[in-house]
This record gives C-alpha cells, sequence and structure tokens, in this order.
C-alpha cells in the first residue's frame, strides 16, 4: 500500500483500547502511516505509542496536531471524547470509527471539509468492509456543494452554505451561475440533480437556493433573499511594474483598491507577474509570500512583443518594452499559450473552462484535444485585460507601482499533479490489489477504456471525473491523463490486468519523457494488477512454472516481420508461450502463422490453453491441442497459452513441471 495516497491527512492518530482493535489499525496504520495511540496495558505490541493517563486527555493533547483520527472505539465512546474538542467543520480534523473487526466504516465528522468521508471509504476499500456515509451529498451522488470546486483549487467564499447545501439535499432547484472555471464538475453531475446551470441570473425562476462561480463579487446578483454561496476560481492574474524599493504595504494597497474599484475579489488572484529584471524586488517577493502566490516572470523580448491598451514610451526607453504590468498580466493569462522557456513557471496547462462541452464518452473522442485551437485571446491578446494599468503612489513611502489585472480562460489550481497507473487485473474487483482499488477511490479524475471503465465503477465515489475514450485511442488517453495532472489533478489511467504489460504506463511515461518531464512534477506512482497470463494460466492450472515468455500477435505497432521472429524464437527454445492479441475481426492471419511456425518445433499434441475474458461473467476456456487450436473461437479478450515439451494435461488441468520430481532440468 502507498503511504503517499494518505499525505495530505496527515499526520493521522489512531486510537485502540482493546487487543481485537488494535490488531484491525495496525494493518491500517502500515498503509497509511498513522500512529497507533493504545493504553500501557497493552505494552506488549509491537509498533505502537503508549498514552499514560486518561484517553480523553491524551486525545485533546494530540487533537490540534492531527488532520485525521482513526478510533478502533464504539461510536458513542467517541462522540465523547471529542464532543469538548469540536468547533467547526472547516478546521476540525477528519474522525473515522471502525468498529474491531473492521467491517464497518463510519464517517463520523467534517465529512467534507476533512475529506472524512473520502478517508472513509478509502480504509473501506482496504478492509474490504462497509463505508457508513450520513451525508446527504452522497445519497444523492453528489459532492458536497462546500467540496465542488476543490479539485480546481476555488476558494470558498462567504455565504449561506448551510441553507444552500440543506437546499440540494432536499432536491430543491439551486441556481449555478458559473462565469469562470472549470466545468468538468457539470460534466459528471449524476443525471438526477436539481442544479439549474446558467451563464447569468434568472430572476423570474423558482430556486431555493443560489451558487456562484466568478472572480467578481455578487454584487450584480438581483436581490433576494435566498441562501447564496460563492465559489472564486482563481484567474486573475495581477501584473506588476514598480519603481525600485517600493514597499509591500504599497503594492497590496494598490491590489485591493483597485480589486474593489472593479468589483473584483482577491479571493480570485491566481499570481503574480512582472518583468524579469524584478525577479528579486522585495515588494514583490514579500508579497507572493505572504500570499502563498506563485510569480512569473518575462523577458523584455516577450513583454513588448504584446499588444497592449496603454502602451508607454517612457517605460520602453526605461526598461525595453512599452508595457509591464499589462503585457505581464497579459503573458500570465496566455500561459498555455507560451511555450515553457518563455516563462519562469510552467505554462503547459490545460484549458478546462469550456472543455468538454459535451459528453466525455467516445461520442466525442475530439474533445480531448485542448487548449482550444483558436481563442479569441489569441487573435487579440489584449482582450484578456479586466484593469487597465493603475499609478499608485503615497506621499508617506518611496516609489510607485502601476497595476494591470487580465483574467486567463484556465483557473490556477496551486495544486501538485498527480498520475496513478493502476493496473485493474481480469475484471472482477475482488482481483484487484488493495493498492491499485484506493487509488482509483482517491484519484479526482479515472481516465481509461470504456470497458474496463465499467468494470469499476463500484468503486467511483461523487464528483469524480470519470472520461473514456475507445480502445484504438490510447495516445489520446495518455495525453489527456498528463493535461489532467499538469493542470494539477491527481489522475488515474486504468489498463486491465498489469497497467505495465501491454498497458497504458509506458506509454504514459514516453509521452512524459516526449515533454522533457523532470520525473517530479507531476509526481507518478505505477500500481501493479494481475495481468492477462497470470489470470489464464490460474484458471486452466500451472502452464507457467517453467521459463515461459508473452508475445502480442498485434501488428498495429510493431512490424509483423519483428514479431515473426520472436515467435520462432520462443517456439524453438522451448519456452512456455502466451500469446496476447492474438486475432481481431480484421486481422486473421497471424495466429494461424504462429500456429505453424509452432508445429516446426513441438508436437501436434502439444497442450494448449485457450481463455477468453478470465474472471469475468462472459468467461470461457477450453484446453485443446496446438494442432487443433484454430478450431476454437478466438478474439481480442483471448489469452492462448502453448505449452512446452513437458507440458502434460491431466484431469482438465494444465501442467508443466518445474523439475522438483527429478524430470524437466
Amino acid at each position: 500500500m502507498s503511504q503517499s495516497l494518505f499525505a495530505e491527512f496527515q499526520p493521522i492518530a489512531a486510537i485502540a483500547t482493546t487487543p481485537a482493535a488494535a490488531q484491525t489499525l495496525q494493518s491500517i496504520c502500515q498503509a497509511t502511516g498513522a500512529i497507533l495511540w493504545v493504553p500501557e496495558s497493552l505494552n506488549y505490541l509491537e509498533n505502537v505509542q503508549f498514552y499514560r493517563g486518561s484517553l480523553k486527555s491524551h486525545i485533546a493533547a494530540i487533537w490540534e496536531d492531527c488532520r485525521a483520527f482513526i478510533f478502533g472505539l464504539a461510536t458513542g465512546a467517541v462522540v465523547r471524547l471529542i464532543a469538548p474538542l469540536l468547533g467547526d467543520k472547516y478546521q476540525d480534523p477528519a474522525v473515522i470509527v471502525i468498529d474491531e473487526t473492521g467491517n464497518f466504516v463510519i464517517s463520523l465528522c467534517s465529512g467534507h471539509q476533512g475529506k472524512a468521508d473520502e478517508l472513509t471509504r478509502a480504509l473501506a476499500i482496504y478492509l474490504g468492509g462497509t463505508p457508513i456515509l450520513t451525508g446527504a451529498s452522497a445519497g444523492l451522488g453528489l459532492a458536497g456543494v462546500d467540496m465542488l470546486g476543490v479539485p480546481f483549487g476555488w476558494v470558498r467564499g462567504n455565504g449561506d452554505w448551510k441553507g444552500v447545501s440543506a437546499a440540494v439535499a432536499r432536491g430543491e432547484a439551486v441556481e449555478v451561475i458559473q462565469e469562470v472555471g472549470s466545468i468538468l464538475w457539470q460534466n459528471h453531475l449524476p443525471k438526477q440533480h436539481s442544479f439549474q446551470l446558467s451563464p447569468f441570473p434568472t430572476p423570474h425562476s423558482p430556486l431555493a437556493a443560489r451558487i456562484l462561480i466568478s472572480a467578481r463579487v455578487g454584487h450584480f446578483l438581483p436581490e433576494s433573499d435566498l441562501p447564496t454561496v460563492q465559489w472564486y476560481p482563481r484567474v486573475l492574474w495581477v501584473g506588476i511594474g514598480c519603481e525600485r524599493g517600493t514597499s509591500r504595504e504599497l503594492i497590496e494597497r494598490a491590489i485591493r483598491e483597485t480589486c474593489r474599484d472593479y468589483h473584483l475579489s482577491e479571493f480570485a488572484i491566481a499570481g503574480i507577474a512582472t518583468i524579469d529584471l524584478k525577479a528579486d524586488e522585495i515588494g514583490i517577493i514579500e508579497l507572493c509570500g505572504n500570499g502563498n502566490l506563485p510569480l512569473r516572470t518575462f523577458s523584455r523580448e516577450i513583454l513588448r512583443s504584446i499588444k497592449v491598451p496603454t502602451p508607454s514610451e517612457i517605460v520602453a526607453a526605461e526598461v525595453g518594452t512599452p508595457s509591464v504590468a499589462e503585457a505581464a498580466a497579459i503573458c500570465a493569462s496566455l500561459t498555455p499559450l507560451i511555450s515553457h522557456s518563455q516563462s519562469s513557471t510552467k505554462t503547459d496547462i490545460p484549458s478546462a473552462t469550456n472543455f468538454p462541452t459535451t459528453s466525455t464518452k467516445t461520442d466525442n473522442p475530439s474533445a480531448t484535444n485542448f487548449p482550444p485551437k483558436s481563442s479569441t485571446k489569441t487573435d487579440n491578446p489584449s482582450a484578456a485585460i479586466l484593469v487597465p494599468k493603475q499609478i499608485f503612489k503615497s506621499e508617506n513611502e518611496p516609489g510607485a507601482v502601476t497595476i494591470a489585472i487580465a483574467q486567463s480562460e484556465i483557473e490556477y489550481t496551486g495544486r501538485t499533479g498527480k498520475l496513478f497507473l493502476v493496473g485493474i487485473g481480469p475484471g472482477q474487483l475482488e482481483q484487484m490489489t488493495q493498492s491499485a482499488k484506493m487509488a482509483i477511490s482517491r484519484a479526482d479524475a479515472v481516465i481509461g477504456y470504456s470497458l474496463y471503465i465499467d468494470l469499476i465503477a463500484a468503486i467511483f465515489r461523487p464528483g469524480q471525473i470519470i472520461e473514456s475514450l475507445p480502445i484504438t485511442q490510447e495516445r489520446q488517453r495518455a495525453i489527456r491523463a498528463i493535461e489532467l495532472a499538469e493542470w494539477g489533478l491527481s489522475v488515474a489511467v486504468v489498463s486491465s490486468g498489469d497497467c505495465g504489460i501491454y498497458g497504458m504506463a509506458g506509454l504514459v511515461l514516453e509521452e512524459l519523457k516526449l515533454r522533457q518531464w523532470d520525473g517530479k512534477i507531476p509526481e507518478v506512482e505505477v500500481f501493479p494488477g494481475i495481468t492477462a497470463l497470470q489470470s489464464a494460466a490460474s484458471r486452466v492450472g500451472a502452464p507457467l512454472m517453467h521459463d515461459f515468455c508473452a508475445i502480442s500477435l498485434s501488428d498495429l505497432l510493431t512490424p509483423w516481420e519483428v514479431i515473426e521472429k520472436r515467435v520462432e524464437a520462443a517456439a524453438q527454445a522451448d519456452f512456455v508461450t502466451a500469446f496476447y492479441n492474438p486475432r481481431s475481426r480484421n486481422r486473421t492471419k497471424q495466429i494461424a502463422i504462429a500456429q505453424q511456425i509452432f508445429l516446426k518445433y513441438r508436437y501436434p499434441n502439444t497442450p494448449v490453453a485457450i481463455i477468453r475474458s478470465a474472471y469475468r461473467e462472459d468467461e470461457e476456456i477450453t484446453l485443446t491441442t496446438l494442432d487443433k487450436l484454430l478450431e476454437i473461437p478466438i478474439d481480442m479478450l483471448t489469452t492462448v497459452l502453448i505449452g512446452n515439451q513437458s507440458t502434460t494435461l491431466y484431469e482438465d488441468w494444465m501442467i508443466t513441471p518445474r523439475g522438483y520430481l527429478g524430470f524437466g532440468e
């Protein structure tokens, strides 16, 4: 189990007071990296920490230091222990309760903000137990209203979050006015939902609540008593030009007053942009540090190539470009359209604002090509400017600052993306590793071939982005996953069998290499699965007990001449051989040629197993011989196992001796 899947919950405290509960939680601690606390009476246990005195006092002592608590106690006891410590759902840690046997995992406290619901689902998958989620949104198949923008780095504003959440829970009409930010969440809503999606207010519509997703403050909404909340996607880039030595305080005041005057929210600021000559400006550095804002700098050559509303000959004479604030703001807002070498930060971020506008299922695979090939901002970069340059000076402070604000089509997530390359095995959930199921459950987005997506649908959670592409579009899947991860999402790319054996892992890594990936961002983890030759072999006995190889007969990516040489070598070397992709609708000769090659080196009665859809509902298993191989229906869902000279059939079991009984070696 990869502890990195639980990094956002660290530090985690697990509490047990009985040997049985401690045994259950010890396994969880190994998987999650949690610290298990037990009373001194259980001093014979290893890999635990002991608390002294009352458990209530101990929990109070570590409460502020932990982001998640996992209790192996009765629910009532936990409620009494933590009740005095609870503040509000925006600050409280996630609290989980697990029964001693691990059959039930209960999300008790901070289900949304502390992500206790997510942790509960993950631990239930790990234990093979039942997750208990009592929040109304979980029953509706929706992410919580207060979690809607978390994957995209949106900032939650003020509002009646309780009232809006209650309206959603009751299934009442809730208007969603989205002016900016990703609409991916809209495309993955359940079929039955009560959201009324609109780019502008509809004052005469009967509504129970309203959600606003905008960079502007809500002054433009019609007067109403409706419960209303606001999310702020981080789409505003503040361009700054300043005299040397301008203070942070003056720059902050300039930004604050500019946002106020133009009814923009400071919560929607993505970052700061300026000329590279100002990369060491103390006031700007302090501003970015205090606000945890990225700083993007651009050369004078780049800035002077940008058409701006108010160029200045004086600025051009001084720094070599007629604009700093406006041009830098525009450059930062158009980052995906500028090469990596032209900016001090990563620039290859996907355009998720208007993608996808239709379903991401296979009916519109071309929708995955983004950023958009055409953009009004590309033709007219100055259209990105919301606030032309504003000059600020102060009699009491040295220096001067110029501010301009541009709006990006793409929000800044502020997150480090992750790629989970996951093998799902033959198809049944019980055949998947716990780590693989965990990775899929924890991911923001899951991408794969539609058949594989359907096989694992039971472990998806509300709010996840689920995308499928046809079987021939493997590279498009890899590119799409990388784009989302580079944007800041955690993305699970699923393959049947093992992802590293004729799966997606190699292709994703190849694509990353083409992009000059630094090996760190996005983070990559590989989660292995039971590959087809293993699952097929397990259905017929032990055919792989001696040296074996796997060969794909598909010549879509490999020239047939190369494949034929490998088949010849495998047959001649007496390898037990597994054929992947043995026959398709349009490719029928390859398996026949392979049979003839093997008959040159193997007896006609050499055992052969033909396994179609191993461990799936339509599984078909046939044991035959090499000379009769072509008499059995074979397709792309079939794995063919050809034995070596020692392989035998016994009572419908296929056995390849290893040599322990004195033969074969």
